[in-house]
C-alpha cells in the first residue's frame, strides 16, 4: 500500500494531500529513510513523522484499503512521542 494512503486510511493524518506534502517535505521516514508519498509500506514498518517539534514513531500493525475508525485505531500502534527542542537561543532568535 502506497505511503499516503496507509496514513490516511488509518487516521493517522487526515487528509490524503497533506500526507503527500509532508512526505514530499521529507518529514517522513520508513524504516529509517526519507520516504515519499507513492513509497511502498508493509505490516511490521516503522514509520517516524516530524509533526512541528514533535516526532511521533509508529509501528504498522495491518493494512487495509478502507476503515472504520475503530478498526482504524487497530492497523497501527504508537511506539514513542518525543519532543524535539528548538534550535533558537534564549533571546528567541
Amino acid at each position: 500500500m502506497r505511503l499516503d494512503k496507509f496514513l490516511k486510511v488509518s487516521r493517522i493524518i487526515k487528509r490524503r494531500p497533506l500526507a503527500k506534502t509532508m512526505s514530499d517535505d521529507g518529514r517522513i521516514e520508513v524504516n529509517g529513510k526519507v520516504a515519499k508519498a507513492g513509497t511502498t509500506v508493509n505490516v511490521g514498518d516503522e514509520l517516524k513523522i516530524r509533526f512541528g517539534n514533535r516526532i511521533v514513531t509508529y509501528e504498522i500493525l495491518d493494512l487495509k484499503e478502507h476503515a472504520k475508525k475503530e478498526e482504524a485505531e487497530l492497523m497501527a500502534k504508537m511506539l514513542h512521542d518525543e519532543k524535539i527542542e528548538d534550535d533558537k537561543d534564549e533571546s528567541g532568535w
